[in-house]
């Protein structure tokens, strides 16, 4: 089994250096300076509790997994223990608002302690990981009778959420949930329904669990106009805002999965359960989307977590693997072979992983201090944010996840024959991953929801914003001899997504498959040439430090090797996605159904 060591010195150069998260956090509204300091201290906490709690359990809980007992779950041994010991840390809060309890500190600075949750045991991070959404929704939509009731039992981990969105008939199409909600004389609902897939949606590690429902009133109008929201939690509170008596709903079963094993995946009935609305009759898939759009950001931080891991243990493994001989000649001449390292396809495979990896994090980390102007810049900050995020987040969640499963299989593969074995780890990391390319969105819808509401429906607004950003920035370093070898493909790239916009724009006027059968292929362009753009400044920073003489230079010319990598051997995928894109929807179309046979 790999054993996990938080990436703390990229994690830093990120934050630090990269995105200058110091001045950002100084902008930004807190009871508490985040100085360096005090950052250091909650990532250093953070990397025990991940590499000592977390990882010992995440092997077991694979084999182990949940266990449905007449309507109950029990999580894997060792779980619910580590759950106590997260909220006596208080790691709940950290980002909450201290008004219900919480640290006040950035959100940002939870995403970064989600990648190191996440890579050291994923199943474990998904129990915790919907209270955040649930906090959001309730703090930015919810009565203040239900904030007081809910956030602060939230907020200290004491109660969990969940995001029940899904039915068995409707799976993405939320347009045809059947749940229905009854109103009551006394202001409350009777909800009624099933739904499945819930992540969460029943456990043995908190007291209480709230779930965030969708469902229609009995005079809704068809389609997502006629979505309510509703809390219906596991126990009522009483008077005292403490657990009171059992709410009608149950968890039917437990999905027998093909990873996550120790994340419970729940059925769960609700029959004339008590719920609550939150905010307006037929607002609810608007609400709804605060989480849903903190789910997708958490699924993309589990595309990096596969890579990291993955990437760990591929590199602990081909230093000490010995077999066959460099073909230059011997590494190891006192050994029998040489270590795997040495040879190009292997190392390859490594600089594809630590390539795609570190231009996640930065990519995500940028996304997470967007988050952060979002919520709390001043009107231009936020509308400028806002927009970053809405063209930028369906990339992330799709392109971090397609390529953290690509890294995962290059783990098994760089093993070879031992990567197949459950011993040694790789094998979970691809079974535990594969779902991240399907809920929250799978990477189809993902993409239509890039080029057709971000992208076309914006009159290339979105696409526009950062565009510029980047072009701006390859001029102001074009001139630099450096700089050239990333800034020339970089600008070509940016203008040819602007082309290829245009081309799939045109087409998709007279043909709407159009934009459809070129939407995966236009968000994967569009991931590798952020992760280019985060790359160009990754190196512009190691360079500037290699030139100002450092004690790191290891370290930095790794960066600058890595990036070099990635603009030779990986953003050359873009010429394909750009072929396949503007080929057009015949050949995908053209086939009658009938003549799908096997």
């Amino acid at each position: 089994m790999p054993e996990y060591t938080t990436p703390m010195r990229d994690v830093q150069f990120v934050l630090k250096e990269l995105l200058h998260s110091g001045d950002h956090y100084e902008k930004l509204p807190s009871e508490e300076a985040l100085g360096d300091d005090l950052l250091d201290a909650i990532l250093n906490e953070a990397a025990k509790f991940a590499e000592n709690v977390l990882a010992p359990l995440n092997r077991e809980g694979d084999e182990q997994g949940c266990q449905w007992q007449q309507g109950e779950v029990i999580t894997p041994p060792g779980f619910k223990e580590a759950y106590q010991q997260y909220v006596e840390g208080a790691w709940p809060g950290l980002s909450a608002s201290v008004e219900y309890g919480g640290q006040g500190l950035p959100g940002s600075l939870g995403v970064v302690i989600s990648e190191l949750v996440g890579t050291a045991n994923w199943s474990w991070g998904m129990y915790p990981g919907l209270s955040i959404g649930a906090v959001r929704c309730i703090e930015a939509h919810g009565s203040d009778e239900q904030k007081d009731i809910y956030l602060n039992k939230l907020v200290e981990g004491t109660w969990t959420g969940t995001m029940c969105l899904t039915e068995a008939h409707s799976g993405s199409d939320l347009g045809l949930l059947r749940s229905k909600a009854e109103p009551r004389a006394d202001g409350s609902y009777n909800i009624s329904g099933t739904k499945i897939f819930i992540s969460a949606g029943e456990h043995d590690m908190a007291e209480n669990i709230l779930h965030m429902v969708l469902a229609r009133l009995p005079d809704a109008p068809a389609g997502t106009k006629g979505i309510s929201l509703f809390i219906v939690p596991k126990f009522m509170p009483d008077h005292e805002g403490n657990v009171g008596e059992r709410n009608s709903v149950s968890c039917g079963s437990i999905e027998h999965k093909m990873g996550i094993k120790g994340s419970a995946t729940c059925v769960l009935n609700f029959d004339d359960a008590t719920g609550f609305m939150v905010g307006e009759a037929n607002t609810g898939l608007t609400q709804m989307f605060t989480m849903m759009n903190a789910a997708r950001l958490g699924t993309a931080i589990q595309g990096l977590c596969m890579s990291e891991g993955a990437y760990q243990g591929a590199v602990a493994y081909a230093r000490e693997r010995l077999q066959m001989r460099a073909l230059t000649g011997p590494k190891n001449p006192d050994g029998p072979a040489d270590p795997i390292i040495v040879h190009p396809d292997v190392r390859r495979m490594l600089m594809t992983q630590k390539a795609i990896t570190e231009g996640q994090r930065a990519f995500l980390y940028w996304i997470a201090l967007l988050v952060d102007k979002a919520a709390y810049g001043n009107e231009q900050e936020y509308q400028d944010a806002d927009n970053l995020l809405a063209l930028l987040t369906p990339i992330a969640k799709a392109f971090c996840t397609e390529t953290g499963f690509e890294v995962a299989n290059l783990g098994v593969q760089v093993l070879g024959g031992h990567g197949y074995i459950r011993e040694h780890g790789m094998e979970q990391i691809v079974r535990d991953g594969r779902i991240a390319t399907v809920y929250e969105g799978t990477t189809g819808i993902q993409a239509l929801d890039l080029i057709g509401r971000k992208v076309l429906g914006s009159g290339g607004k979105l696409l526009k914003g950062f565009t510029k950003q980047v072009y701006h920035y390859c001029q102001d370093h074009h001139k630099e001899d450096a700089m050239k070898e990333f800034i020339e493909p970089l600008q070509k790239c940016n203008k040819e997504w602007g082309d290829l916009t245009m081309a799939i724009g045109e087409k998709a006027m007279e043909n709407p498959d159009e934009a459809g059968a070129a939407a995966v292929d236009y968000l994967m362009y569009g991931g590798y040439l952020v992760l280019a753009y985060m790359w160009a400044q990754s190196a512009k920073v190691a360079l500037d430090k290699l030139d100002g003489g450092t004690e790191e230079e290891a370290y930095y010319r790794s960066k600058v090797q890595t990036a070099r990598f990635y603009f030779q051997r990986i953003l050359p995928r873009t010429l394909s996605h750009f072929a396949s894109a503007k080929a057009g929807a015949e050949a995908v179309m053209a086939i009658d159904e009938d003549n799908f046979i096997f």
